[in-house]
């Protein structure tokens, strides 16, 4: 889950930095996304090579490696919302900054999900999971805010 949220706040801040640019194509920045999610896919995935190593002092397994393929990959799907919202973007349906835009609004508001789920999980009552929920969107909303204070 970490990986996940990780992965949504570094496309959060890809969209909006996209969003910012002067003429972003539809296929710059579908490729832009696309490559973004697989980097940081790739580096959990060297980051947890490396962490099993030290630990362990020796290399994964392949059933491990496999374990490691299949817990990571959700992060991937960090991706599939912008990448829909740029298609549907292509076909003409909206312009390409304001589905930009609207991915990165989306993707904090998929933070709130998160947090409140995970609030839900730890028992602690529906006030302490949309506490949680609006603290991680909080973060996603700071990312956005810093972008767009920054520019491009």
């Amino acid at each position: 889950m970490k990986e996940r949220i990780y992965a949504t706040i570094t496309i959060t801040a890809v969209t909006v930095a996209l969003s910012e640019t002067a003429h972003p194509a539809h296929l710059e920045s579908a490729l832009t996304v696309a490559v973004t999610a697989l980097g940081v896919w790739l580096a959990t995935l060297v980051a947890d090579e490396q962490s099993h190593r030290a630990l362990t002092g020796r290399g994964a397994t392949l059933g491990e490696i496999r374990a490691a393929l299949y817990v990571s990959s959700p992060l991937l799907l960090s991706a599939v919302g912008p990448l829909v919202l740029i298609g549907v973007s292509a076909l003409g349906v909206l312009e390409l900054d304001a589905a930009l835009l609207l991915s990165a609004v989306l993707a904090a508001a998929s933070l709130f999900v998160w947090g409140w789920r995970t609030g839900l999980r730890m028992g602690n009552g529906p006030l302490s999971a949309v506490v949680s929920g609006i603290v991680d969107t909080l973060i996603g909303m700071a990312v956005i805010a810093v972008k767009l204070l920054v520019g491009p």
